[in-house]
């Protein structure tokens, strides 16, 4: 970047913090100011427009029943491990994590172990954040033991942006020797975040044998993102790009309306079309995916359209015994949220 184009960045930045390593930025082609990794983490000026302004618009802080611990679903609970991640996706739905007086993640998650030991309703524990494995310190293998050791929770997730972000800390730490050692008491299973096919790596698939040795499972999950994965052939390479590393994908989301989104998001219309006509090239069992948004009422995942309707239906509900009814909205080719599709 020129002196002038950083000049320019500044006002994002005091914003948006930015944070990189240079290993990410290594994969960047350089000569491509459309590069799919520079778009992911290279902030630009269209975060400053004012469309999106909610910085919770998924209403997590309301589902906080003690600090750093969200109670959502029944029988899952949600730890928001730190604040900080290996570097910061421009289009973070958790921005609100990184600014200054942020009060839903604390250092001393006791507490929450609390919470969670008492409610045996709980089955399913999701340490995330920011990122619980940034430095894969013992910290966090400490806390992963913890829950283990409550014997009403029937597995474990994490979820990480590492083996995309950073995967030599698979290879370079014991982190996967302590990680194999907790997977033996209580499943772990690792949601991963690659949002594009470049992020796979030669280091990313020795990062992920080592893994794969622990007999951990990995996941994939990703949002459709404008300028890095809007396009059937990206979506087709990225599912058989996991695939053939024996990475699950599990979930398209729809881009959430969090504050500095809006240049990132894709029309439910238009992510419809791309996913649709990925699908056409790939065989069933690699078509388990769900297209979903994270709504504050819960995960609706978004079945298709027909005429002048689009289709609806609760994959998991706040409200549980909505779970699985399906309902029917006007279309809108524009709609990006739930709230621009009109009731019928």
């Amino acid at each position: 970047m020129s002196k002038e184009e950083k000049e320019k960045l500044k006002e994002v930045e005091e914003r948006f913090k930015f944070r990189s390593n240079s290993y990410y930025l290594s994969l960047i082609n350089r000569s491509d100011l459309n590069d799919p990794i520079r778009n992911i983490i290279i902030p630009k000026a269209e975060e400053l427009n004012e469309l999106y302004t909610d910085l919770d618009p998924s209403g997590e802080h309301s589902y906080m029943v003690v600090n750093g611990l969200e109670h959502k679903y029944e029988d899952t609970a949600l730890v928001l491990f730190n604040n900080v991640c290996g570097g910061y996706c421009r289009f973070c739905f958790r921005k609100r994590l990184f600014i200054d007086d942020n009060d839903d993640v604390v250092n001393d998650l006791s507490e929450a172990l609390n919470y969670i030991k008492k409610h045996k309703e709980i089955k399913n524990v999701l340490v995330t954040g920011g990122d619980p494995l940034i430095t894969g310190s013992k910290k966090v293998t400490d806390f992963l033991w913890q829950l283990a050791e409550i014997e009403h929770l029937q597995f474990i997730r994490v979820g990480s942006k590492m083996l995309a972000f950073n995967p030599y800390i698979f290879l370079d730490t014991d982190l996967t020797e302590r990680l194999k050692d907790i997977n033996k008491v209580k499943k772990i299973k690792l949601m991963a975040h690659f949002n594009h096919p470049n992020e796979i790596t030669e280091v990313t698939k020795k990062a992920v044998e080592k893994i794969k040795e622990t007999g951990i499972m990995i996941y994939n999950q990703t949002p459709i993102i404008k300028g890095v994965n809007d396009s059937a052939k990206t979506v087709y390479n990225l599912i058989t790009s996991l695939m053939s590393i024996d990475i699950t994908p599990y979930y398209f989301f729809q881009m959430r309306p969090t504050a500095g989104n809006y240049s990132y998001s894709v029309a439910i219309n238009d992510v419809l079309n791309i996913l649709n006509e990925a699908f056409k090239e790939l065989p069933g069992v690699y078509k388990n995916i769900k297209y979903t948004m994270s709504h504050k009422t819960g995960k609706i995942e978004i079945i298709g359209i027909y005429d002048d309707k689009i289709v609806f239906k609760y994959h998991r509900a706040a409200d549980k015994e909505k779970t699985g009814e399906v309902f029917i909205r006007k279309n809108n080719p524009n709609g990006r949220w739930l709230e621009d599709f009109e009731e019928i």
